[in-house]
């Protein structure tokens, strides 16, 4: 089953959202999502903001893990803009790329980000299976 989300433009100065632009059916991963929306960039040309976390709450140790293994050039590479936000309580990754009226070519941009970050995310779990002990040590 689909899940539906909606992307609101948000007001740059204010941070207020200003209206509802269009609301997009995601496939899978949609878990992953902390948030999602749209603002007017430097030109007033059209971006989008979506945030990326994990599916789970994570323990100290894994959060300084997966923040060393995630490779943010999957994102960089398409010419995203991606930034850690290592404020956020898990694992969580801004990524701001160029936002689109066109539904059908938001939703796929959108479920293939999903897919990569899930992936990212299921390779790292594996690296890290057996790191516990180089991340906890006593201070």
């Amino acid at each position: 089953m689909d899940t539906v989300i909606v992307i609101m433009k948000k007001d740059k100065k204010t941070g207020l959202f200003e209206k509802e632009l269009q609301t997009l059916n995601i496939c899978n991963y949609e878990n992953y999502i902390l948030n999602v929306y749209a603002f007017d960039g430097e030109n007033n040309e059209p971006l989008l903001n979506l945030k990326l976390t994990t599916e789970k709450d994570v323990l100290d140790w894994e959060f300084n893990a997966i923040y060393d293994y995630y490779d943010t050039d999957i994102f960089k590479s398409l010419n995203y803009i991606v930034k850690e936000c290592a404020e956020e309580y898990n694992p969580t990754w801004e990524l701001i790329f160029p936002y689109t009226k066109n539904k059908i070519e938001l939703t796929e941009t959108i479920n293939n980000i999903l897919n990569l970050h899930y992936n990212e995310l299921k390779e790292i779990y594996k690296i890290i299976e057996n790191k516990e002990g180089e991340y906890n040590y006593e201070k």
